[in-house]
């Protein structure tokens, strides 16, 4: 089924640059080329919607669902970040610690102070969250790491004029246009800020102290959202307010929901 994906995608103009078995069976990585953030989310959404549509014409069924089962590692979109200005990277500079420029610092340090703030448009869903579990490669934390992919944010390229950085928290259920958006936003107020970058975090990030987690439920990150002063004034109130009043309603329709769980494990033990 990935040789007609990966043809019919590049035919269709969306810059496939391989495929790949992941940790699970059936489970597989599609990588996209970089580019300028509407064409890539572009790509992305294009993509999601053609994989459903080949892999029924085939006899499959294709799920974007982040964490399908509990005993299953979860399904991620991860997002390649940098800044570049007349061909030359902006974050790139030979003379600084792991060739990251004044620049980059600051936007990574943007990405990290707000990522509790943008985290909703990364993983949108009740079942966004059940992904991020320790020891799965899905991070809970918010440090950054050079190629470490424990942690929520991993240095790529190092060293040369492809550095870049990697937001892992993003889940496969994701919408690439808001969650671009609210990432630039972040990195760009750093910038802005003229944030510090502390130290990177070396070893697992699971079991490191004094890292702030993402949110641990889809309740903490619509408060979160709700809350940002940064995305406001970015996005606006109005889609901040929508965003929460969809990520509340989400949370209220489960909330009177009774899983099979609850009555496996209570139907008769309570």
């Amino acid at each position: 089924i990935m040789r007609p994906i990966r043809n019919h995608l590049i035919a269709a103009g969306v810059p496939v640059e391989g495929s790949k078995g992941e940790a699970e069976a059936g489970q597989e990585e599609l990588n996209i080329k970089y580019g300028a953030p509407l064409d890539c989310a572009d790509h992305h959404t294009i993509a999601k919607h053609a994989i459903k549509e080949i892999a029924w014409a085939q006899g499959h069924a294709v799920t974007f669902l982040p964490k399908w089962h509990h005993e299953k590692v979860g399904s991620s979109s991860h997002v390649h970040q940098s800044l570049w200005k007349d061909g030359a990277s902006l974050f790139y500079d030979a003379d600084k610690p792991h060739g990251m420029s004044d620049m980059m610092r600051s936007y990574l340090a943007g990405l990290i102070k707000y990522a509790p703030d943008y985290t909703y448009f990364l993983a949108p869903y009740i079942n966004s969250y059940k992904r991020f579990q320790k020891g799965t490669f899905a991070p809970t934390g918010t440090a950054w790491s050079v190629d470490n992919r424990t942690a929520g944010f991993r240095l790529c390229g190092e060293g040369t004029k492809a550095v870049r950085i990697e937001c892992r928290i993003g889940g496969s259920d994701m919408n690439p246009y808001l969650a671009m958006a609210a990432m630039l936003a972040a990195g760009l107020a750093g910038i802005e800020e003229g944030l510090t970058l502390g130290a990177p975090l070396s070893g697992d990030a699971y079991a490191a102290k004094d890292v702030d987690h993402i949110p641990a439920n889809l309740r903490d990150a619509a408060e979160a959202l709700k809350g940002s002063k940064m995305l406001r004034e970015a996005m606006g109130d109005d889609v901040v307010d929508h965003y929460t009043r969809a990520a509340t309603w989400e949370q209220e329709e489960f909330d009177k929901v009774v899983t099979d769980y609850e009555i496996a494990r209570g139907f008769e033990r309570a």
